[in-house]
């Protein structure tokens, strides 16, 4: 099961007819933590939060008063926000699991022979899998074979320095959680999911908690100011009526009526759902979020950093020119042939891995089985190596092919130019050659060779004496829609930069082509490092081009632009984009081509590596933000009424001072609950929102201007149910006939305020062509709730109403028209006035 198939020179794996006893007998390959039951765990978070318990405690008020019909009513309503609730958090949870599933690392592993692509939770003790440069390792297992092999055993070890890793008995474990640092290898999975060592140290790699979010803590802010607000007017109104009635169960009554309209317990509740309903549709559409959180960054992106090769470029690099040092010549590589040169591809192939995962070792390979030797592995025989290391980096092979040795390297142009120890003349002559290359957006490699080394091979691979042989120029050319996609984001207000290890001629021709601006200035990745932070972000203003940038000097660029309160997203693929990946607010990366590594650093996944897909990531975030927003001053601005008709006319010493009672205002909670957390949710992309600069972070989604236009509509619909609360009452008209006039243009201002909130610019004129198929269901539902509360005289009676005229109807629903429609009169005059930007509307 273990051994290399001998005839074949390949491993076997496991057999598939082992596979249900042994997953039988060792279950999935995942972390258990001991965890409660997850429903009665939502459930119990459902009865302690303070809306039910202040419901609770209304129940059982009307049930000491004796009332026990209403009472009754109560529990039945409290059963209907429970279930809403619970439905919302399974709704919630179920988008979460969609998202942890798309989320699921997958591991190549030989069964009966042949490589196939599983889940990392389906191996088995006994799979031979096979891990490469980036990935994280997903099981114990034992080493079987490798190839410059080194892993950072940080989570396990606390060392963050990468330890070599081979076949030798003291060498050949690797612990789940670790990480590739370097090369590749096949190994035997030896234990899974709690039997692994980091599983008995009781860790998970995914487990931690994230962090509040601003808005998170924004929103927390406001829902306790509302609580402390609620709170005290809830002892004012209980006293005033206990001085007035000296009944002080029926007085506590009527002040937690006000508390529960007080208390905007929505908000909260629309922000978790937005988010992960957002979540789940973005990984739908291949745009995976591992946090639904990251959400709320995506829209206020301002700067995108992008690395070049496979993110701006297609990832398919062919060797294009060839450059001989000692002939002075460089060849264009033809279709069929290549004139000389030779030794340098020879040399250049030699140099690169036997099974190349890096792009470049890929397009070299290619090239040499084409114009040398198809069977390029015949002449493959290691004896010695130095891996990819310093900076710039280099990696030297020692080859003997037929008794002779070959000691070859590649690397960075100016590292291989600088091992050779060549003349100031040299240096020139080839750095011509380069800057040639580069501008016509090539990538070049340096390659050497050191034919007269004898005896030990030094420590350090810099230490042999080399030769300079050639270069190499690798062309990678732009995605066709490249510059259709940047285009967008510079429309959208987003600045574009590009970060790149590439030489500074190659960045610019890739650049212009992809239609990055500001081409013509340009930073180092040594000129980085040398800038203070200070220094760093003056210069950057203006400039997005920075080339032969290394891990070190993209992290420094990420910090000094979030210090300069720029929202960053970041595109990597490789282990060492890593630590910028994480620094940025939303880390991007590629599904196809990512490292296992850079995957798991990022916020966000591309799972086709499609560029446009930060375009929809960007305008989901955008519109969610937007309909998050929309949904929550909908719910400030229905709170006003409810809040002033349940404590003005105590206050004020009206002959009816207590309209409301909490059977009333749980009714509204039905009705107002589900319009903002799925109506708004559902709510389609408004045409100008990828038109409009990116919302500034910091800034506060209950800012002045927005909530003094959401007050100011409350106030409206509150004093036009005032009005008509205090002219039935003077007209001598009953309480329960003066409580239907108010609740009927309350529920009525509902519906109407729901359809104006649906957007701040544009009329309803525009908007009732919006699709959003909960739209009619919204009005129905609300007008059958009315027609049962209405017209079934158990009910009715139950909430205390009457019948009305037919006439009154009218006045009712025209009132609400005319304090929820204002609004669209305003809307209109702006739009009339051409104001730039909607400068007046938030």
């Amino acid at each position: 099961m273990d051994e290399p198939n001998k005839n074949t020179g390949k491993y076997v794996g496991l057999k598939k007819t082992e596979l249900p006893f042994l997953r039988k007998k060792f279950g999935k390959n995942i972390f258990t933590a001991d965890q409660k039951n997850s429903t009665l765990y939502l459930l119990w978070g459902i009865v302690t939060e303070p809306m039910f318990l202040i419901l609770s405690g209304a129940c059982s008020l009307y049930f000491i008063l004796g009332e026990v019909h209403e009472g009754a009513l109560m529990l039945v309503a409290m059963a209907f926000v429970a279930a809403i609730s619970f439905y919302q958090e399974i709704k919630s949870n179920k988008a979460l699991a969609i998202l942890k599933q798309y989320t699921e690392p997958a591991i190549t592993v030989i069964r009966e022979g042949v490589e196939e692509v599983i889940l990392s939770e389906e191996l088995l003790p006994g799979d031979i899998m096979i891990v490469e440069e980036g990935n994280r390792i997903p099981a114990d297992a034992t080493v079987v074979q490798a190839n410059d092999l080194s892993i950072n055993e940080a989570i396990i070890t606390g060392e963050s320095f990468p330890v070599e890793k081979n076949t030798s008995e003291k060498s050949n474990f690797l612990f789940q959680g670790t990480t590739v640092n370097s090369g590749k290898c096949f190994a035997i999975v030896t234990a899974i999911g709690n039997k692994t060592v980091l599983g008995k140290l009781g860790k998970s790699v995914s487990s931690a908690m994230p962090p509040k979010t601003l808005l998170q803590k924004q929103i927390g802010r406001f829902v306790r100011v509302m609580a402390v607000i609620g709170s005290t007017a809830f002892l004012l109104i209980w006293l005033i009526n206990f001085i007035n009635s000296g009944n002080l169960v029926q007085s506590l009554l009527i002040g937690l009526t006000l508390i529960m309209s007080a208390i905007p317990e929505e908000i909260p509740v629309a922000f978790s759902s937005f988010m992960a309903l957002g979540a789940a549709k973005m990984a739908k559409l291949g745009i995976i979020t591992k946090q639904p959180q990251t959400i709320e960054n995506l829209g206020a992106v301002s700067t995108i950093c992008l690395d070049k090769t496979g993110t701006i470029t297609e990832n398919k690099m062919q060797v294009k020119m060839i450059y001989d040092f000692r002939s002075d010549q460089v060849e264009e590589l033809s279709e069929n042939k290549l004139n000389g040169n030779s030794n340098i591809l020879f040399h250049a192939r030699l140099a690169s891995e036997s099974a190349p995962f890096d792009s470049m070792e890929k397009a070299i390979i290619e090239a040499y089985r084409k114009y040398i030797d198809n069977d390029d592995q015949a002449n493959f025989n290691i004896v010695h190596e130095y891996p990819l290391g310093g900076m710039p980096p280099m990696m030297t092979h020692v080859h003997e092919i037929q008794g002779r040795m070959y000691i070859v390297a590649k690397g960075a142009p100016e590292r291989i130019i600088r091992v050779c120890r060549l003349s100031y003349s040299e240096k020139d002559k080839i750095d011509a050659v380069i800057d040639n290359m580069s501008s016509s957006g090539y990538r070049v490699l340096g390659i050497c060779s050191a034919p007269e080394h004898s005896g030990s091979f030094p420590d350090q691979q810099d230490d042999f004496k080399w030769h300079f042989d050639g270069l190499l120029a690798l062309y990678d050319p732009p995605k066709k829609n490249t510059a259709g996609i940047i285009g967008k984001w510079l429309r959208a207000g987003i600045t574009v930069k590009l970060l790149t290890g590439d030489f500074a001629q190659t960045a610019i021709n890739i650049a212009r082509l992809s239609g990055i601006e500001n081409t013509s200035a340009y930073i180092s990745g040594e000129e980085v490092m040398r800038l203070s932070d200070a220094e760093l972000n003056e210069k950057m203003k203006g400039v997005n081009i920075y080339a032969r940038m290394f891990p070190e000097a993209k992290l420094k660029v990420i910090e000094v632009l979030k210090k300069n309160n720029e929202i960053v997203a970041m595109t990597g693929d490789g282990v060492n984009d890593g630590p910028a990946l994480r620094s940025a607010h939303i880390g991007i990366a590629m599904g196809n081509r990512g490292t296992e590594i850079a995957k798991e650093a990022a916020d966000l996944v591309i799972t086709d590596d499609n560029l446009d897909k930060i375009t929809e990531a960007i305008q989901q975030g955008r519109k969610i933000y937007s309909n998050l927003k929309k949904a929550i001053r909908y719910i400030i601005s229905i709170h006003i009424p409810i809040i002033c008709t349940a404590s003005l006319p105590l206050v004020l010493g009206w002959k009816y001072p207590n309209i409301f009672t909490p059977v009333h205002v749980i009714f509204l909670e039905l009705i107002m609950g589900p319009t903002c957390s799925v109506f708004y949710e559902r709510e389609p992309v408004e045409g100008d929102i990828m038109n409009k600069k990116p919302r500034q972070r910091k800034q506060n989604i209950f800012s002045a201007k927005e909530l003094i236009l959401s007050f100011i509509q409350g106030a409206a619909i509150a004093g036009g149910i005032l009005f008509l609360y205090y002219f039935f009452m003077e007209k001598k008209y009953s309480i329960e006939y003066v409580r239907t006039i108010v609740f009927t243009t309350l529920i009525s201002s509902n519906i109407f305020l729901t359809f104006v909130n649906r957007s701040f610019h544009e009329t309803v004129l525009k908007t009732f062509r919006y699709k959003n198929s909960l739209a009619v269901y919204i009005i129905l539902l609300s007008f059958f709730f009315l027609t049962l509360i209405y017209f079934i005289q158990p009910i009715r009676a139950t909430f205390q109403l009457t019948t009305l005229s037919w006439f009154h109807y009218l006045v009712c629903l025209l009132t609400s028209l005319v304090i929820t429609g204002w609004v669209e009169f305003y809307k209109s005059y702006l739009q009339k006035l051409n104001i730039p930007d909607r400068k007046l509307l938030p």
